[in-house]
Formats: structure tokens, C-alpha cells, sequence
């Protein structure tokens, strides 16, 4: 597992105080849009701690330590925000939804394909499987029976009848 998780991107600023715009699907936004988080912007990892933090339509909204002025943080204008997985404090069977790409999908012992990409559609979130052809389960307990990261296998009831 990756060391750093992408929660989202920096879009925009928001005001002149410094405010970003960060857009993000994060599932665990509760564990890290908090004040006193650090964050890490950019492919250079730039070590932030988050000062502020609002939801505001479908962004959110944070401001950092040591900045006051929309001119010192537009350089982080169109990056990538991440987090290191240890700060996030997971149970050992607990997951995020990074990880369950390259997992097998079975059902009845039997394997359909592969998890290739998370989809977020209007709300809904979608596990995309290539197997013998692509298709794809919503991520919701009538449909995943099991999830088991360290066997690298995803259960799931109904598989065969999503892949028609």
C-alpha cells in the first residue's frame, strides 16, 4: 500500500486571505479536513498543516498555517492534496477505496475479473471490473458480500448478472 493517499486537488482560492478550493471524493473526509491536519500538496509533497476548515457547495474549504494572503498559497493552484496513510489512523480491517483496485472479484469461488477503477456517478460508487468483458458493482452491501484486502479478494452476490 501506497504511503501517501490523494484526497483531492486544489482548484482555486477562495477570497483574499488565502482560502483553496480543494475538490475532493475522499470517503474519510471527516479524518483529515480537520484543523491541525497535515496535508502534502503537490509531487513534491509540500508538508502543510490545515488551519481552517468549511464545506462549501461541493468543495472544501481550507486554509493553511502561516498564510494570510491569496498571493502566498496560489502557487498550490491546480495541485493534487494527499495525506499519509499512517495519519489516518485506520483499523487493521478497515480500507480505503484505493485499495480495492487489483483485487479479484469472485463469486461462488469463482472469478469474474478485476477491479480497475473506482467510478463516482451522481452519488453512486461503482467498482469497474475487467474480466471477460468490463462491467461494473455498485459498492453496496446487496452486492458485496465480502472484502478482504490481504487475500486480495472482493465477494460479491449477483456479479455474473451485472456482466450482461
Amino acid at each position: 500500500m501506497r504511503e501517501y493517499v490523494l484526497i483531492g486537488k486544489i482548484v482555486n482560492t477562495h477570497g483574499i486571505k488565502g482560502e483553496l478550493r480543494i475538490l475532493s471524493q475522499f470517503e474519510r473526509k471527516n479524518l483529515v479536513f480537520k484543523p491541525d491536519f497535515k496535508v502534502y500538496i503537490g509531487e513534491e509533497k509540500q508538508e502543510e498543516v490545515i488551519k481552517t476548515y468549511r464545506p462549501h457547495k461541493e468543495f472544501d474549504m481550507v486554509m493553511l498555517q502561516g498564510y494570510s494572503n491569496i498571493n502566498e498559497v496560489l502557487k498550490y493552484k491546480n495541485k493534487k492534496v494527499y495525506v499519509k496513510r499512517r495519519d489516518l489512523l485506520l483499523s487493521e480491517n478497515d480500507y480505503l477505496y484505493e485499495d480495492l483496485i487489483g483485487l479479484n472479484v469472485e463469486e461462488n469461488e469463482k472469478t469474474l475479473g478485476k477491479i480497475v477503477e473506482i467510478v463516482y456517478n451522481n452519488g453512486n460508487i461503482l467498482l469497474a471490473v475487467r474480466g471477460e468483458k468490463k462491467f461494473y458493482i455498485p459498492l453496496q452491501d446487496a452486492f458485496i458480500k465480502k472484502v478482504d484486502v490481504k487475500k486480495g479478494i472482493v465477494v460479491v452476490v449477483g456479479g455474473r448478472d451485472l456482466m450482461l
